[in-house]
């Protein structure tokens, strides 16, 4: 217990640290100014699970139909099924999982693969997730009626919604009550509220515990070169690491130091799908340079083909239609490639 000439002294120390922390804070007052509600608006696009933070829309499965087959399915599929690349979206729930609220594949090993459907508990992890990342190749493109119509078509595409259903802001709480795992999401854990319980077990650390502090994520050095080198696959949204295999370095991707072509290719996110020249989901810019070699349509044609997508030229996975691209900006990135 202290004394009190002793608990006088420690609340005076405390009192002069207030001072000094007061003091301090004083010297970054005229340091940034308060976000204005227009730039808080653009960050705060996040929808819960309780809805909050939804756009008022609505959009039909048939619409919804329309904007799939123009700018989904070529990754996904025409009925969710996707390809080589990308994991199912639809398939292994029942109507027995829609009434009942949890997929009846996923305790046991009659499914082969785990589909988005047969895993996500609530609908507005569908709606969030379609509204801030989609297409792979122009995120946050689509307006908010298309992002109701596309939840309703992979909606109706599992049984969850019927043909002729339009879905808004104003009914999906009620189908919300229809998703086939609705009732597969664990909340008593720390992750969902603060008082549950963690969701891992282990003894804390009480010795030397900052001694060495690594924290890294990478693939193994057998798996690195299995889609090109990752250093030249970038998408056009935030930060990003990746190893340069040329180099065996981790290396932070910054603005490039290439010419225009190049410069357009990583904007236009080309590179998400095309090393410079190795294949990642698409051939390498080099193989498509010694393809079209000496041949003198080579530009008309491509400009074609990355206008309007496709498949068959380089095997069964079809390239997304490019339509928002200028054609000064596809002719200068050709000019590049041709010259790899």
């Amino acid at each position: 217990m202290y004394k009190w000439p002793e608990l006088r002294k420690s609340l005076s120390v405390l009192v002069l640290a207030g001072f000094s922390l007061a003091a301090s804070a004083a010297d970054y007052s005229n340091i940034g100014r308060a976000a204005t509600p227009k730039e808080v608006a653009a960050w705060d696009i996040d929808v819960r699970p309780d809805f909050r933070g939804l756009p008022k829309g609505r959009g039909s499965v048939d619409q919804g139909q329309q904007v799939w087959d123009g700018k989904c399915a070529s990754c996904h599929g025409t009925f969710g099924e996707s390809n080589q690349v990308f994991t199912p979206i639809v398939g292994g729930t029942t109507k027995d999982d829609v009434k009942n609220g949890r997929v009846a594949a996923l305790t046991g090993n009659s499914q082969p693969q785990r589909t988005t459907l047969m895993k996500v508990a609530t609908v507005s992890t569908l709606w969030d997730y379609i509204n801030r990342a989609m297409p792979w190749n122009a995120p946050k493109t689509l307006t908010t009626d298309e992002v109701y119509a596309v939840t309703a078509y992979i909606l109706n595409l599992g049984g969850v919604v019927a043909d002729d259903f339009t879905m808004s802001d104003e009914n999906i709480a009620e189908v919300q009550k229809r998703m086939p795992n609705r009732n597969g999401m664990i909340e008593k854990h720390g992750l969902w509220q603060t008082s549950g319980k963690p969701d891992v077990k282990n003894t804390a650390c009480m010795k030397d515990c900052l001694k060495e502090v690594k924290i890294t994520s990478e693939l193994p050095a057998f798996a690195r070169s299995a889609n090109g080198n990752p250093v030249e696959q970038n998408r056009t949204v935030g930060a990003v690491r990746g190893v340069d295999l040329n180099k065996a370095t981790v290396v932070k991707v910054s603005a490039p130091a290439a010419d225009e072509g190049l410069k357009l290719a990583k904007q236009y996110a080309c590179t998400a799908c095309h090393g410079v020249k190795d294949k990642v989901v698409g051939p390498g810019f080099a193989q498509i340079a010694a393809k079209y070699k000496g041949d003198a349509n080579a530009d008309t044609n491509l400009i074609k083909k990355i206008k309007a997508g496709g498949s068959g030229a380089w095997g069964d996975i079809p390239m997304p239609p490019q339509g928002h691209i200028k054609d000064a900006d596809i002719k200068t990135m050709l000019d590049w490639v041709m010259r790899q």
